[in-house]
């Protein structure tokens, strides 16, 4: 397993782990809490939706890993439900000095399509960390 290289509380809450993130590619691996199920008892759309965003992500950042990336936008179709353990491959598929375009898909354990999504990234450069606290010195900019 391997670190994103910043602290997201909001992966580390959902228990995203990295299996991959090299040459404009990504993998991640989850396995949906009880809590991150739906109605029906599947994972839940959101949480899939912030898969697939994390997982474009970091494939845009994974030839740039000291830059951050904001979501620009972000398209996500749904196929079936997403059952047990998923994984989550993303690829960089075009960018520029400062855009990443993007695709991922979902998969369960058998190897069945689960849902797809394609997204623009922004690179951002990464404000000054505090060594002690770990907490950013400033905001961070998107313009």
């Amino acid at each position: 397993m391997l670190n994103f290289g910043v602290p997201i509380p909001f992966v580390s809450h959902l228990g995203f782990t990295l299996h991959r993130m090299q040459q404009g590619e990504s993998e991640l691996h989850y396995e949906a809490a009880p809590e991150h199920l739906n109605s029906f008892e599947v994972t839940h759309g959101g949480a899939t939706m912030t898969l697939l965003d994390v997982t474009m992500a970091t494939a845009a950042r994974s030839e740039t890993p000291d830059h951050g990336v904001v979501t620009i936008e972000m398209k996500t179709s749904f196929m079936q439900a997403a059952r047990g353990p998923l994984v989550a491959k993303g690829r960089l598929l075009h960018r520029t000095a400062s855009l990443a375009f993007t695709e991922a898909s979902v998969y369960d354990a058998q190897g069945r399509l689960c849902s797809h999504a394609t997204g623009t990234f922004k690179y951002v450069r990464r404000p000054a960390v505090d060594p002690a606290t770990g907490q950013s010195l400033k905001t961070i900019s998107s313009d």
